[in-house]
């Protein structure tokens, strides 16, 4: 595999009893790049991320991570990616510290404790280490979860549908939390259905529609598929977000 692909995926083909999910799926991402698979529900993004994280075998097609065949190499797949599921899979019972000590402990690293308290002051949640995580937001679930999935310094991390449910402010955090482990060098594939999600963070953006990708590139060479915009005036109005986030400000 060139060292320009971290993630290498060729004719992915999937189905369950006589439902095709994946009909032959191909992309590539390079290293250190945010790639966005978009697509609604059941077009089949959560197939590909289970497939590409070991979890589920494909019917048919190839796919390489970090050079390692998913099929024939899974043990060395499973060592270089972290996986966020669509569900905070965080124990509640446990602080967020101990969660995080938890998963070092897991992975056999040295210094578990100190790596708890650097991913907390990493993610902004140094003051919350000690409480419960039964007491925190959606937005500090989520933050504690990819924390955790960074445990070990995965090169590659898939984030499937990492902001969904969340209120406006805890999307915004965790945009903001993507952008970076894309900036310290690590490959992010996440999927998504929010249009504006993959529009924010994408390098690349992929549509994935009834199993196949339908359209593949920068969010330029998108808008270069529809007829040039014509040139109109019209009076800019506020979106719901950014009024929402101007009251919240204020009243902060």
């Amino acid at each position: 595999m060139s060292t320009e692909t971290a993630i290498r995926v060729q004719g992915l083909q999937k189905s369950y009893a006589e439902q095709h999910v994946l009909r032959g799926v191909d992309f590539e991402v390079a290293p250190g790049s945010i790639f966005a698979l978009l697509g609604s529900n059941g077009a089949g993004k959560t197939t590909t991320i289970r497939i590409l994280s070991t979890l589920v075998k494909a019917d048919a097609g190839a796919a390489e991570i970090n050079g390692f065949d998913v099929a024939t190499q899974a043990a060395d797949v499973r060592a270089s990616i972290s996986l966020t599921g669509q569900f905070a899979a965080v124990d509640e019972i446990l602080t967020g510290r101990e969660n995080l000590v938890l998963v070092a402990k897991l992975r056999h690293l040295g210094h578990p404790g100190k790596i708890a308290d650097d991913l907390l002051a990493r993610f902004s949640l140094t003051e919350a280490g000690a409480r419960k995580v039964a007491t925190y937001s959606g937005g500090m679930r989520r933050r504690l979860d990819i924390a955790m999935s960074l445990i070990g310094n995965s090169p590659v991390i898939f984030l499937d549908e990492p902001t969904a449910g969340l209120d406006p402010e805890a999307r915004i955090e965790v945009w903001q939390m993507v952008k970076e482990l894309a900036g310290s060098g690590t490959t992010v594939l996440l999927t998504t259905q929010y249009l504006d999600e993959a529009e924010q963070l994408a390098d690349r953006i992929a549509i994935l529609h009834e199993g196949r990708i339908i359209a593949n590139g920068t969010l330029a060479e998108l808008k270069q598929l529809f007829p040039p915009a014509q040139v109109e005036y019209v009076e800019k109005q506020p979106t719901l977000e950014e009024i929402f986030l101007a009251i919240v400000g204020e009243k902060r």
